[in-house]
């Protein structure tokens, strides 16, 4: 895929227009893309497959809320591979139909792990009813269509601005330290025109044989390369109860070095499975 081919491809997200997800396709690649909304994470991991959308661009990760488990599950079931990530900034803001103010609000609509992070909106207005949603943008999308100006929903701006509602209070959320990384993914085949000398930050999943010091004798080739261990953490190996596998972001400033802790990790591990090659966001 070329360069020019790039800003033009069709790249599909869990959620409805107006989606954090969508607003971090666009900033990672672009506006002139175009985007492929899907209801939920197995229908965006399906998109490629069904020839409606080159690549996906899904969250693995909220600096609150920790791992996109979801998404985990299903990149490890497809043939797709990571080529590049994205860290999004997630704002939240409450948005009403035009017309409405604060006074007039009696029900905030949202997912539910964004209604969690507006504590304090919630705190200063008790009476409000929280009203769980499926996703952000939707829940503006049904409050704009209600037109009812007692009904909130509590989005990023960018849902705002798609379904034309009016934004009541911004910046709303309780942390400001909140962001989500996206990550690009596309079929292992196509991932390689994605590579570059600065990509030297792999993530990986492996499986450990079980014996007394599997994990030790696995992690040891990165510190011994100076390769940096940026996250790891287990997650159940489906049909297979009590076994678990080991997701990991590793970097290093060298790539021989990588590969060389890669090499060594592989025969110390019963499967070690490269997600992919990528250049490091930077926050």
């Amino acid at each position: 895929m070329g360069t020019s081919d790039r800003k033009t491809m069709r790249v599909a997200f869990q959620g409805e227009p107006g989606a954090f997800s969508e607003a971090a396709a666009i900033q990672l690649l672009g506006d002139t893309i175009t985007t492929v909304p899907r209801a939920t994470f197995d229908a965006a991991f399906a998109a490629i497959a069904e020839r409606t959308a080159d690549a996906i661009l899904a969250p693995v990760e909220n600096s609150l809320a920790g791992s996109v488990v979801r998404v985990f599950d299903l990149l490890v079931q497809s043939g797709l591979a990571i080529v590049s990530e994205t860290i999004l900034p997630i704002e939240m803001q409450l948005i009403a139909a035009p017309g409405a103010s604060l006074v007039d609000i009696r029900s905030v609509a949202s997912h539910p792990m964004a209604l969690a992070q507006c504590e304090r909106l919630f705190a200063a207005h008790p009476q409000w009813k929280r009203v769980p949603a499926e996703d952000t943008a939707g829940s503006v999308r049904e409050v704009l269509a209600r037109g009812d100006k007692s009904c909130a929903a509590i989005a990023g701006r960018r849902a705002a601005e798609y379904y034309k509602g009016v934004i009541l209070a911004e910046s709303i959320q309780d942390d400001a330290e909140n962001f989500t990384r996206f990550v690009l993914l596309l079929p292992e085949n196509k991932a390689a025109a994605w590579l570059s000398a600065d990509a030297r930050k792999v993530s990986l999943a492996m499986r450990l044989a079980h014996r007394p010091g599997a994990l030790l004798a696995s992690l040891e080739p990165f510190a011994k390369h100076a390769v940096n261990l940026l996250k790891i953490e287990s997650r159940p190996i489906h049909g297979r109860p009590w076994e678990y596998q080991f997701f990991m972001d590793v970097e290093a400033s060298d790539v021989a070095r990588l590969d060389q802790a890669l090499s060594e990790a592989r025969s110390a591990t019963s499967e070690l499975r490269v997600l992919g090659r990528y250049v490091a966001a930077s926050r």
